[in-house]
């Protein structure tokens, strides 16, 4: 048995880890996501706030900028003047010089961080450029621009255009103008800003035209009454503020936080521009980036990994976090899902419905899961190292026992020339009798018990190798346990056990009276213990009663029970061995005092429960010194058990005993096994909770056990039969029955 145990202990530390890692696994998924969500969250609120804060400062200078009384008079003198058809050119090419060089509005312009300011009328009209060496007039707002500047002409209230695409023209710095600010080969080349189409002149020769991106903060422009006559739209460059602000802050290697509008191209600048350009995701091109060009969409699969998607960007569907936050505004989720390079990630969004797009923040699923996989490969590790562990030790047991068996077939053939000596005489009973025995060898004190040969026909030796069969599968410590059995030359059936010093509880009542409370319950605790082990296995005793019931001081504790004789046993269950069942025809099994009704009626209708019965009868014997019923023969007592009530034993003995119990023992001595404990466990949990168990704690035990123990020594030793010495019983093991 211990060396199987040795390969299952192993095997059940890899499933109570297995239980652990998975319980932890759980746990550590959830704080794993509550920490991602907080991180995610506090990332994607910290960029919008700046973002916010960035936006809003843009439109306040905007607005102190239309506010200036000078500006301002100027701006809308140009405005009026470019209303009719009859405009004076020269009147307004010199208000326009006035205000771009004497009000040096450029040189205003570039010192606060823009690159061009345009006048536009409520026609939607830009009426001067100020990066246009000469100012055409009419040029039209582009049409997706024009709802919002509707908004600020209605309301009054600057406005923030994000980014958007403007065709400007490719001019190198040699060709003419090349050289200072306000030219289109100077400032305007340089910030990617100009006339909308190529034109031929002496001195502009046709140019290409190339998109660039811009961002747009405008604000009203008003006369002395209050009422918006125009705008004056700053144009920015998105790169030096709206994008490197979304970059500054993100979570990782690999986190990112991006802005986008409504039809889920990204308007900001990615983090991972030439990575893009590898994935073929935006253009090769030098000057190519990824703001208003990646369409931010799933190509349904890894493309870091090679995947080759079907079609193109456009027809992708949507990534999850853009399509949630057009639809619903705000969220965010933590299983991981694809972003536009197919890369499972997690990421929370939110949509700015002032500003008219949204951000999200994102990172790769694989890196904010790492700590996690990690503790998760650790227990998986540990798991299949205990597995390997358990298979190796079954191996190596397997091993030992083939070994061990070749020396035990040696060691048995040694031992034929062994004996068993026998010391004394220390009980007899129905099957056979009991001796105190030495072991040759061993040298340890063993209690024999022999089938004599008057009793040993073949049901008897059939019954007795039962019991030894049975017996030696029950390891409880409350239970005997058998060592050996066999022949001996004679045809003398034995079996070998541990030997008790000590007494059964027939003897303990009948030298020393009835028992307190507290030992009653603490001796009954422990029977249906060795009984609760029994019934497990689907074997009912059927013979509880004192004199099986045995008390002993046994390494150093001091009233420990060891339950005796299972030679009446009874298996319940299905069973392979069925030589292990008994003939449930007998009509009458057991001992009439300690039976159950059922049993008196006939023993096939034996149960648990009945051994559950013989237990309380044992505990109304301790407290009383008498059965539950009294006759003058077997048969008086079987009636009376059938059709009477017990007497409770307060009655019985005329002094209060403890209700709990009494009452105990009585429910157990119900005639309906229903109405009795339904199993060994039930009835010691309720004998644990009687009060009185306090009362016999180890320290009286033990007590008691210093104090009668020789007066227990001398008792047992004035009833025992010694024989003699050079007696002894050769044991022939080559006749053992398997």
């Amino acid at each position: 048995m211990d060396s199987k145990r040795t390969w299952i202990m192993p095997l059940l530390a890899a499933l109570l880890v297995a239980y652990v890692g998975w319980w932890g696994d759980r746990k550590l998924t959830q704080v794993t996501e509550d920490e991602l969500t907080g991180e995610l969250w506090t990332m994607l609120e910290a960029n919008v706030t700046a973002l916010e804060i960035w936006m809003a400062n843009q439109k306040r200078l905007a607005a102190a900028l239309a506010q200036e009384p000078r500006l301002r008079n100027l701006a809308l003198d140009l405005i009026n003047k470019s209303g009719g058809r009859n405009t004076n050119q020269a009147a307004f090419a010199s208000t326009a010089r006035q205000l771009l060089v004497g009000d040096k509005l450029q040189a205003r312009l570039s010192s606060l961080g823009y690159t061009v300011a345009q006048l536009v009328n409520t026609n939607f009209q830009v009426v001067l450029d100020s990066g246009r060496t000469r100012s055409r007039m009419g040029t039209p707002v582009a049409d997706d621009l024009q709802p919002r500047y509707t908004e600020l002409f209605a309301t009054g209230e600057p406005i923030v255009i994000t980014p958007f695409k403007m065709q400007v023209p490719e001019r190198p710095a040699s060709l003419p103008g090349g050289g200072g600010p306000g030219r289109p080969g100077g400032l305007l080349g340089r910030l990617g800003l100009g006339p909308r189409t190529g034109g031929t002149s002496s001195t502009n020769p046709p140019v290409a035209l190339r998109a660039t991106t811009v961002m747009q903060v405008a604000a009203p422009l008003k006369d002395t009454n209050g009422v918006t006559r125009g705008a004056l739209a700053l144009i920015i460059n998105p790169d030096e503020e709206f994008s490197r602000i979304l970059s500054v802050a993100h979570s990782g290697a690999t986190g990112e936080t991006f802005a986008f509008d409504e039809e889920g191209l990204m308007i900001s600048k990615s983090r991972f521009e030439e990575r893009l350009k590898q994935l073929g995701l935006v253009e090769g091109r030098l000057a190519a980036s990824s703001d208003l060009t990646l369409h931010l969409a799933d190509p349904g699969g890894d493309l870091t990994r090679g995947f080759k998607p079907r079609g193109t960007n456009e027809l992708w569907p949507l990534i999850v976090m853009v399509r949630r936050a057009i639809d619903s505004g705000t969220g965010i989720e933590i299983r991981p899902f694809r972003d536009y390079r197919g890369v499972p990630v997690i990421g929370a969004w939110m949509w700015l419905p002032h500003y008219g797009f949204g951000v999200g923040t994102k990172i790769d699923a694989r890196e904010a899961y790492r700590t996690q996989r990690l503790v998760r490969t650790m227990f998986v590790i540990i798991f299949l190292l205990l597995v390997l562990a358990s298979l190796v030790i079954l191996l190596y047991t397997r091993r030992q026992l083939v070994w061990r068996r070749r020396l035990t077939e040696a060691a048995l053939k040694a031992r034929q020339l062994g004996q068993y000596q026998l010391v004394e005489k220390i009980g007899e009973g129905g099957m056979g009798i009991v001796y105190k025995a030495h072991h040759a060898l061993l040298r340890r004190e063993t209690a024999i018990k022999l089938l004599t040969p008057d009793k040993a026909d073949a049901e008897s030796i059939q019954r007795f190798e039962r019991e030894v069969r049975l017996t030696c599968r029950l390891t409880h410590p409350n239970t005997i346990q058998v060592y050996d059995y066999g022949h001996t030359p004679e045809g003398i059936f034995y079996y070998a056990m541990e030997y008790l010093d000590g007494l059964n509880l027939g003897e303990l009542v009948v030298r020393y009276g009835t028992q307190p409370e507290g030992r009653v319950v603490n001796l009954l605790i422990q029977v249906c213990e060795s009984l609760a082990e029994a019934h497990a296995l689907g074997l009912i005793h059927r013979d509880v009663k004192p004199g099986n019931i045995f008390v002993t001081d046994r390494g150093g504790v001091p009233d420990m029970v060891k339950v005796l004789d299972f030679g009446l046993v009874r298996t319940v269950v299905s069973m392979d061995d069925t030589a292990l069942n008994t003939d449930d025809s007998e009509a009458f099994v057991g001992t009439p005092n300690y039976m159950s009704p059922e049993a008196v009626e006939t023993s096939a209708n034996t149960d648990a429960r009945s051994d559950l019965y013989a237990v309380g009868a044992v505990g109304y014997y301790l407290l009383t010194g008498q059965g539950p019923f009294d006759g003058e023969t077997t048969a008086e007592i079987c009636r009376k058990r059938l059709e009477e009530e017990p007497m409770p034993p307060s009655t019985r003995i005329g002094r209060p005993i403890c209700p709990h119990l009494e009452a105990l023992i009585m429910r157990c001595l119900e005639r309906d096994p229903e109405a009795r404990p339904q199993s060994a466990h039930e009835l010691m949990t309720l004998l644990a909770a009687i009060p009185s168990i306090v009362e016999w704690n180890v320290e009286h035990r033990a007590a008691w056990w210093v104090a009668h123990r020789e007066t227990i020594n001398q008792a047992r030793t004035a009833e025992l039969q010694p024989i003699a010495s050079a007696e002894a019983v050769s044991i022939q093991i080559e006749d053992r029955t398997p």
